[in-house]
C-alpha cells in the first residue's frame, strides 16, 4: 500500500469529464521484412511478460473513506490484458491525418479508475504499411520523465526481443477491500510523516525563498532588454473553459538541424523550440485579429527530479517564459525569450528545495474535486486573469532507436493535456535524432484544421529563425541536447486531412512529419 503524494493526487482531483488527466504517446513502427505474424498478439504477449517491471501497469487506486485523505496504490491481482491492450484498424486510405484524428478521439475519454490507469492501442491500416501504437496513462502515476523510464521497460534497443526475469509468485491479497480502520490509519501515519518532514525542511525552505528573492532582486536587465516578467498574461482565445473533445497534430524536425541552428544563432535547443512556438502562435492569432498587445506567456513544466531518480511518480513544478510576441524584430525577440527562460531557471534553481515538499491536507480530495467541477461548469476560466497562455514542454527522450516486438520505432510523438484556461498544449520529445512535436488542444478552441495550421506556422517559424544572422561567439550550451539543456533546473518539460478536405497547410505539415521515415 503506497499513498499518493499531494502532487500525484492533484491530477486525480482536478480531473473532470472535460479534462482527462492522462498523458500519452503515438509511435510508428516498421515491421521486419517478410513479417507474417499477428502484431497485436505479439505485442500483447510481450507486454504481458513485462508487466511486473513497471509498477504503473500493475497497481490501481483504493480511495480513502469519505475522501478525507489521498488514495493509495495497491496491487491488482487480476489484470485483463484484452481490456488494456486493444486493436484498431484505420479505414482506407489510412493517412497520417486519419491517425491523428483517431488519437484525438482516443485521448478524449477517461480511464477506468477501478482498473490500473493505462490503455494501449495497436493500430493497423496505415497506407505506408507501418503499425501505429498509442498509449495513455494517468498523470497521477507517471510524469514526463517517468514515462521515458517506462518506455525503457516496454521497448528493446535491438530487433531481438530480450528475455526478462519472470515475476515472483504472489498470493492473491484482495487488498482492494481494505478496511476503513486500516485505510484511515495509513492516512494518519502518512500525514504525520509528511508534516514531520515539512517541519524539518522549514529552515532550508526559508533559505530557498530568501535566496530566490535575492536572485530576482539582483537580476540586471541589460540595455535594450526587458526585465523578468512577473505580471499576469494577457487574455487570449486559449484562456477559456474547455470540453472533452480534442484536436491533435504532429511535426517532425531533425534534431541535428535544430542543434546546428542553435549553435549558429546563439541559443539552446529549448530556445529554438520556444522561439518557434512564439512566432507560430503570434501569426495564428494575428491572422484572426486576436493577438493581444502584451506579450504571450508560456507555462513551462519544470522537473524537480534528482539525477538518477527513475521513480514512477510526479516531481514537477512550472515556470513562466515570456514569448516576447510584442517584439516585431525576430533577432530581438529571440534574445528576449532566451533571457526570460534563463532568468526563470535561475529562480527555480534556488526554489527547488521548497517546491518538492509534499503537503497533505485533510479533506483536500473532495474540496479540490468540487473546485475543478466549478471551474469547468461556471466558465470561470474565461473570466479569471490568465497566468499563462499556452503550455509548452520538452521531454528529453531516448537517443537510440527503440523496438517493440521486433518492429523498429520510426517516430515517437507526445500526446498531452490541455486544461481549463490553457486550451493548447505543445509538447516536444526528442527521439533517435528527431525532434517530435505533438499539439493537443480542445477542439472547440482549436479545431483539427487549425491544429494543422499551427503546425504549418511552426514550420515557417523555423525558417524565420534560420534566416537570423549568425552570432560571433555562440554560448557553449548552444549545441547541447534537450537532455542537457534543462537539468538540474528544468527541461522545457518536461512517451493530412482525408479526401477532398485535405488542406494545403496539412499537406506541407504531413510531409514534414514523415521526414526521416
Amino acid at each position: 500500500m503506497d499513498q499518493l503524494s499531494s502532487i500525484d493526487a492533484s491530477f486525480l482531483h482536478f480531473e473532470t469529464p472535460e479534462t482527462p488527466m492522462h498523458v500519452g504517446s503515438l509511435m510508428l513502427f516498421e515491421l521486419p521484412a517478410g513479417y507474417e505474424g499477428d502484431y497485436y498478439e505479439d505485442v500483447k504477449a510481450m507486454i504481458g511478460k513485462r508487466l511486473h517491471l513497471a509498477s504503473v501497469l500493475t497497481r490501481k487506486l483504493a480511495p480513502m473513506p469519505f475522501e478525507l485523505a489521498e488514495p493509495v496504490w495497491i496491487e491488482d491481482d487480476d489484470i485483463d490484458l484484452d481490456y488494456h491492450i486493444r486493436t484498431v484498424t484505420l479505414r482506407r486510405p489510412g493517412t497520417m491525418a486519419q491517425l491523428e484524428q483517431l488519437v484525438a478521439r482516443l485521448h478524449s475519454t477517461l480511464l477506468d479508475r477501478s482498473r490500473p490507469l493505462w490503455e494501449m492501442y495497436v493500430i493497423d491500416g496505415l497506407e505506408n504499411g507501418q503499425m501505429a501504437f498509442y498509449t495513455k496513462a494517468h498523470h497521477s502515476g507517471v510524469d514526463g520523465k517517468a514515462g521515458v523510464e517506462l518506455a525503457k521497460v516496454l521497448y528493446d534497443t535491438s530487433p531481438k526481443i530480450r528475455e526478462v526475469p519472470p515475476p515472483r509468485r504472489k498470493r492473491s491479497s484482495g487488498q482492494y477491500q481494505l478496511g476503513v480502520t486500516e485505510l484511515l490509519q495509513a492516512a494518519t501515519t502518512n500525514a504525520a510523516q509528511q508534516y514531520r518532514k515539512i517541519v524539518e525542511a522549514l529552515p532550508s525552505t526559508a533559505k530557498a525563498f530568501a535566496t530566490a528573492a535575492g536572485v530576482i532582486a539582483s537580476q540586471r536587465t541589460p540595455e535594450g532588454e526587458r526585465p523578468l516578467n512577473l505580471g499576469l498574461a494577457p487574455k487570449t482565445i486559449f484562456n477559456q473553459s474547455i470540453t472533452n473533445q480534442r484536436s491533435y497534430s504532429t511535426l517532425t524536425v531533425p534534431l541535428s538541424d535544430i542543434k546546428a541552428l542553435g549553435k549558429r544563432v546563439g541559443g539552446t535547443v529549448n530556445t529554438i523550440v520556444m522561439a518557434a512556438c512564439s512566432i507560430a502562435l503570434e501569426r495564428f492569432l494575428k491572422e484572426r485579429d486576436l493577438l493581444p498587445k502584451e506579450a504571450l506567456i508560456a507555462m513551462v513544466p519544470v522537473s524537480l527530479r534528482a539525477e538518477g531518480d527513475t521513480s514512477m511518480n510526479n516531481q514537477v513544478s512550472s515556470v513562466r517564459v515570456d514569448l516576447a510576441t510584442d517584439i516585431a524584430d525576430i533577432p530581438a525577440r529571440f534574445k528576449a525569450i532566451h533571457a526570460s527562460s534563463e532568468a526563470a531557471k535561475a529562480v527555480v534553481r534556488e526554489l527547488k528545495p521548497a517546491l518538492g515538499i509534499n503537503v497533505p491536507i485533510t479533506g483536500a480530495p473532495w474540496l479540490m474535486t468540487g473546485m475543478a467541477s466549478l471551474l469547468g461548469r461556471s466558465n470561470l476560466a474565461g473570466r479569471l486573469p490568465a497566468v499563462g497562455n499556452a503550455l509548452i514542454s520538452n521531454v528529453p527522450g531516448p537517443p537510440m532507436p527503440l523496438y517493440m516486438a521486433g518492429a523498429r520505432m520510426t517516430h515517437y510523438f507526445p500526446v498531452s493535456i490541455p486544461y481549463h484556461g490553457s486550451a493548447l498544449n505543445i509538447t516536444v520529445h526528442s527521439y533517435a535524432g528527431l525532434l517530435e512535436f505533438g499539439l493537443t488542444a480542445c477542439r472547440r478552441v482549436v479545431s483539427q484544421e487549425e491544429s494543422w495550421e499551427i503546425v504549418k506556422h511552426l514550420q515557417d517559424a523555423l525558417k524565420a529563425i534560420e534566416a537570423l544572422p549568425p552570432v560571433v561567439a555562440p554560448p557553449a550550451a548552444a549545441d547541447a541536447s534537450p537532455a542537457a539543456d534543462a537539468p538540474p533546473v528544468a527541461e522545457i518539460v518536461v512517451p493530412s486531412s482525408t479526401g477532398s478536405s485535405k488542406s494545403s497547410a496539412r499537406k506541407e505539415a504531413s510531409g514534414a512529419a514523415r521526414k526521416g521515415k
